[in-house]
């Protein structure tokens, strides 16, 4: 089946609803493989950083620093920058579209202290996170798929998108297969935004929902595109003990504390000024630090399944009933642990993709290290990387890029399809995909899709986690490549076509194995330690070699890869210039 758009938005999270919210005139479909307000952003807790000022004095420019620095400098300064100054207009278009924020008592936009956001450039922490109680993604998506229905854009729920479609260098549609009939649909526009969101799911323990495998990444990849600074993925301290689901960095912001297994309040220890709101990246690393050196709680015994706690019962009922509702309903649903009464199993989890399809300021994706932009094709959100993350992302900045990025991407599109006509498809536009589904439901190879799944998960876990080194990612590759020779082989029960969703995860499945392919090479190439990439066998960071991007290339041939490099932005200003970050 051939429709056709202006724009059409593959992801129906926060980038792409916001993108939506910008084309008012336009035809703009939006395919999203769940019903949209299911989309991961609403998963978000704890706020959306803006320098509003409404609690305490703050300033754009100590915002910019504090991502710069949270991000250990691999931080593209330009785009940091947009991303402070605009998250103010941004989050006051949210609230006059009708987001309802907890409000200060003279009524304005109340905000809360998060992790590695600081006044006057270090100095201590500052309320900067605008919040919706600890549901603050819930209303942002509730309130734009609102709007996004006001302004009349076309939903296709339950597609999932198969392939990109490129023509003489411009993106000119995508191919999905409606997930209900099992038809292949092409989707001829103008213009394309990726918003799929990230790949999670590569590891056993994850925040992530079961929807977030990396389809954006690897259909762009597949297509020649590069993926930028894979190694750097972000895991958040406080996880659910083996759950993964994630407790809000909103309970250590109201005053949680982690506690190790002698009872002790920890972060002090190492992070004296911010404590238990220092980086994502430093408090998983000093929660692995307390575990190694036998400060942990005791597990099941076995070797990494040690654990600490998040401790709110201090906080007292009031406080954790209005502002941590969900979080600590969470302890109680899934660990039977009642918070007021008891700390929490906490561990870090696989949570955030810093890197992704590369992109400029508008949204627009770009080819190499010379920010070649390919015409019609965008993206933002966590799919993206505009670098405003750099090496580590701080909590409530994910939001902030969805809202500032989404927004820009939409007007750079209202743009493009003013001045751009449709270019033809390309012969044959379904072929790729007609041929990805035909070879999964015919293969006799009798590899289990599930068996593949759950070893890629677990060497990623055990591998490619939290701190890593040579030998190990050496064998986590040897592995993925094993897996991608297996993957070949998968074969499928259900040979049906409708609803089949044993065939909706075995592609998804290989999308996954192409993010991870992509992240454990980024991460064996790069030899020193920065952010969320953590290296035992090179723990300095070294500007002189590695202040730089990585871009992968999917190679020709099976289990090729090709690394090239980019210059991180920098800006003229001493107070921006790399240096150790010490908190």
């Amino acid at each position: 089946m051939y429709q056709k758009f202006d724009v059409v938005i593959v992801g129906a999270g926060g980038s792409g609803l916001m993108a939506a919210m910008q084309l008012p005139n336009a035809s703009v479909a939006v395919l999203t493989k769940v019903y949209p307000t299911r989309s991961h952003t609403g998963a978000a807790q704890g706020g959306v950083a803006a320098a509003l000022g409404n609690k305490e004095e703050d300033h754009w420019k100590w915002h910019m620093y504090d991502t710069v620095k949270g991000g250990d400098y691999l931080v593209d300064q330009t785009a940091a920058e947009v991303l402070a100054r605009e998250a103010i207009d941004a989050v006051y278009e949210l609230e006059h579209r009708g987001l309802p924020f907890n409000r200060t008592k003279d009524g304005r936009i109340d905000q809360r202290r998060f992790g590695g956001h600081t006044r006057n450039f270090g100095e201590g922490p500052v309320m900067r996170s605008c919040y919706a109680a600890d549901r603050t993604g819930h209303m942002i998506l509730q309130t734009m798929y609102q709007n996004a229905i006001k302004n009349q854009v076309r939903f296709f729920n339950e597609y999932l998108v198969l392939d990109l479609l490129i023509n003489d260098g411009r993106a000119c549609g995508v191919v999905a297969m409606e997930i209900r009939s099992g038809e292949i649909h092409t989707f001829h526009a103008k213009a394309v935004l990726f918003a799929t969101g990230g790949y999670g799911r590569a590891w056993r323990v994850t925040s992530n929902a079961f929807a977030c495998m990396g389809d954006g990444m690897a259909i762009a990849y597949r297509r020649g595109i590069p993926l930028q600074d894979m190694e750097m993925y972000q895991f958040h301290p406080t996880g659910l003990y083996k759950v993964g689901v994630l407790l809000s960095e909103a309970a250590r912001g109201e005053g949680g504390k982690l506690l190790n297994g002698k009872g002790e309040y920890f972060m002090e220890r190492y992070m004296p000024t911010m404590k238990d709101l220092a980086p994502r990246d430093i408090v998983s690393r000093c929660i692995i630090q307390e575990i190694k050196e036998g400060r942990g709680v005791k597990g099941n015994g076995i070797v990494g399944d040690d654990y600490v706690y998040l401790d709110v019962r201090h906080l007292g009922a009031k406080t954790i009933a209005e502002k941590l509702p969900d979080i600590t309903d969470f302890a109680r649903n899934y660990l039977g642990v009642e918070p007021l009464t008891e700390p929490v199993p906490i561990q870090p989890t696989a949570h955030y993709a810093m890197g992704g399809i590369p992109t400029d300021i508008d949204g627009r994706v770009v080819l190499d290290a010379d920010w070649t932009p390919m015409p019609g094709f965008y993206a933002a959100g966590e799919v993206a990387c505009v670098s405003v993350h750099g090496a580590n992302r701080l909590g409530t900045n994910s939001l902030v890029d969805l809202i500032v990025f989404g927004r820009r991407a939409g007007k750079h599109m209202a743009k493009f399809i003013q001045e751009n006509d449709f270019v033809p498809l390309p012969s044959e536009p379904e072929g790729f995909s007609r041929e990805l589904v035909s070879r999964l439901l015919t293969s006799t190879g009798g590899e289990s899709a599930a068996n593949v799944r759950s070893t890629l998960q677990n060497e990623m876990n055990d591998k490619v986690y939290v701190e890593r080194e040579e030998k190990g990612l050496r064998t986590a590759l040897d592995t993925i490549d094993g897996l991608q020779d297996a993957y070949r082989r998968i074969q499928l029960q259900d040979k049906g076509k409708n609803f089949n969703t044993e065939l909706m995860e075995a592609i998804e499945l290989g999308f996954l194995l192409d993010c991870a392919e992509a992240t454990v090479h980024g991460a064996l190439a790069r030899q020193e330690s920065r952010g969320a990439h953590f290296r035992l066998d090179y723990p300095k960071r070294d500007d002189a070699n590695w202040l730089k991007h990585t871009l992968a290339y999917r190679g020709s041939k099976a289990h090729d890869v090709r690394l090239e490099y980019k210059d991180v932005i920098l800006i003229d200003d001493p107070i921006f210039k790399p240096k150790e970050r010490k908190y």
